[in-house]
């Protein structure tokens, strides 16, 4: 079981993790239960393009520990459409849908698009004001001036709230030459922005975007690992989310690899194994 910080994936259901990672034929219902069963965290990022229905959330919590937490993303409508203006009404209504799961609530992503820029702070000054306090936040900018000539003011403005900083690393993945029409889009969707590694908050929040080969991406995690060892001994609580481009297909094997060095440095208990490496096991008694 893992313990003293929270780890995961952009989503907890892919096909290709099927007969991979999950036992064959696991019916889509399922998948959900199953990754909990390895995982503590998983971002919610559906949220952003739709809300979920109240029978899906419920079906949610059966489904897994109360130890479990979902980080959602703050709907388009609110951080790209209205740009974070006159949405009280609709925050209290995407709140209020996930008050079933409430005890399962991990940081609140408010993703901020790249046209956010500094002039627009007080905007979001005023929407921190108006989100309760019960929960937690992280924010992840987008703009470059976050990360040049505004980035120590931002800094400032988010640990005087105690709101999180969303940590992003592309750095590796867009530095890969390629001609695969895949990758290529997927460098063009992600931020191209320099990774940082200051904590802001008390709930750290790291998305770590890998490149195609896993042992690309190695010593980047093992780098990360000092990083989250450090925090964790702050009493910091972090949550680190591991993406690997194009697909996702080997964003397991790359949370396994970075739990392991996490491991090696601080006490952060076992990664559970897959289901089907369980099942394997308990065939094999027979």
């Amino acid at each position: 079981m893992i313990t003293n910080y929270y780890l995961g994936l952009p989503m907890w259901a892919h096909k290709l993790w099927i007969g991979e990672f999950f036992a064959p034929k696991t019916p889509q219902s399922k998948l959900l239960g199953e990754y909990a069963s390895v995982f503590n965290s998983v971002e919610g990022n559906t949220t952003f393009y739709a809300n979920p229905k109240p029978e899906t959330i419920q079906r949610w919590s059966e489904e897994t520990s109360a130890h479990f937490r979902f980080c959602f993303k703050f709907p388009k409508l609110i951080t790209h459409e209205r740009k974070l203006r006159n949405v009280r009404r609709e925050v209290v209504e995407f709140l209020e849908l996930l008050d079933p799961i409430a005890h399962q609530l991990g940081p609140f992503l408010v993703g901020l698009p790249a046209t956010f820029d500094p002039c627009s702070m007080d905007v979001l000054a005023g929407f921190l004001e108006i989100l309760p306090e019960d929960f937690s936040y992280a924010v992840e900018f987008r703009h470059p001036a976050f990360f040049r000539e505004a980035e120590e003011d931002a800094n400032r403005f988010l640990e005087d709230r105690g709101v999180d900083r969303v940590l992003f690393h592309t750095n590796t993945l867009l530095a890969v030459q390629t001609e695969d029409p895949d990758l290529i889009e997927s460098q063009r969707q992600k931020p191209h922005v320099p990774h940082r590694t200051f904590a802001t908050g008390p709930r750290p929040f790291v998305r770590f975007v890998g490149p195609p080969h896993v042992e690309d991406n190695l010593p980047h995690l093992d780098k990360w690992a000092d990083v989250v060892a450090g925090w964790i001994r702050e009493g910091r609580e972090p949550y680190v989310f591991l993406h690997h481009a194009p697909v996702d297909y080997h964003a397991p094997r790359l949370a396994t690899n970075f739990h392991e060095m996490l491991a090696s440095r601080i006490s952060v208990g076992e990664i559970p194994d897959w289901p089907i490496h369980r099942q394997q096991d308990q065939l094999t008694l027979f």
